[in-house]
């Protein structure tokens, strides 16, 4: 259900760049315009498929470790990637008190997985296993590749209302139809953005139920997930973090920067509704 949410998600982005690079080119240059986007986005998101995951971990001072260094969690996640047959992921620590974590990595083969000291001082075994089934999930379900295409055309169409806002406010000279074409442009250019995020979010959120569900099944403790859901919702709220980028938000189980409040622009579902789905689950095994 949730994969084909976010294809639906997906589709209906791309038809909103196409629409708009349309509406703003007109029938001779709007496939032109719009793929001229699209180029653009792509090329920046190309680099950020391949690089963020070292951008990331070097912005939140990750420190990379092994058995010897943090043996409950390398082994714990170990685990979980053997049972799941999932290549192992390199393991991060980041020291701060906020408790959370994050999966990073362009495939399965080059992922990723980083806890901070908060999160492995707050929780159980029990719970701290359930978030790092979670995050292998993100990367089981190659979500970085999804959150990369959804940046690319979002990032498509914020680029292409640029150039009609420009192109509205330098040919708003004239009269009659010109100026009811430049300020039905400007609006646009305006709401396109606007809805492009919408969805762009909505996209995320869907994927962190998806992984919830997956992860909940690879540990096989969907009440051990939810408690720690709720726990470090009160850790995040008790701790945000104080450094680091608001656009790297979504990477995490929760918001770091302001634990799990929700609306339309929000990365993550309500905390509330990720934890009843998950006590709702019953688990085989």
């Amino acid at each position: 259900m949730n994969s084909l949410k976010t294809t639906i998600l997906l589709a209906s982005l791309t038809g909103l760049l196409v629409t708009f690079g349309y509406m703003f080119g007109g029938e001779e240059h709007g496939r032109q315009m719009a793929t001229m986007a699209l180029v653009f986005a792509g090329v920046m998101n190309f680099i950020a498929f391949w690089f963020s995951d070292k951008i990331v971990l070097r912005m939140y001072k990750a420190k990379q470790v092994g058995p010897s260094d943090f043996p409950k969690l390398y082994n714990m996640v170990e685990r979980l990637a053997r049972d799941a047959r999932m290549p192992m992921p390199k393991v991060y620590i980041i020291n701060t008190a906020t408790p959370n974590a994050f999966a990073t990595g362009r495939s399965p083969s080059h992922a990723s997985v980083a806890a901070t000291t908060g999160i492995i001082n707050l929780l159980s075994d029990d719970e701290l296993e359930g978030v790092m089934a979670h995050e292998l999930a993100h990367v089981k379900n190659r979500d970085t590749l999804t959150s990369c295409v959804a940046a690319t055309i979002a990032g498509a169409i914020t680029w292409l209302a640029t150039m009609a806002r420009w192109a509205a406010i330098f040919g708003s000279r004239g009269g009659g139809n010109r100026n009811n074409n430049v300020w039905g442009t400007l609006a646009l250019a305006i709401l396109a953005p606007i809805a492009a995020m919408i969805i762009q979010m909505a996209i995320s959120r869907s994927r962190e139920y998806a992984a919830d569900k997956s992860g909940a099944e690879m540990c096989g403790k969907p009440n051990a997930l939810a408690g720690a859901l709720d726990r470090l919702q009160s850790g995040v709220s008790a701790r945000p973090m104080q450094t680091g980028d608001p656009s790297t938000a979504h990477m995490f189980i929760i918001n770091p920067f302001r634990g799990g409040a929700a609306s339309l622009f929000s990365t993550h579902p309500p905390t509330e509704e990720r934890v009843r789905r998950l006590r709702a689950m019953r688990v085989q095994g």
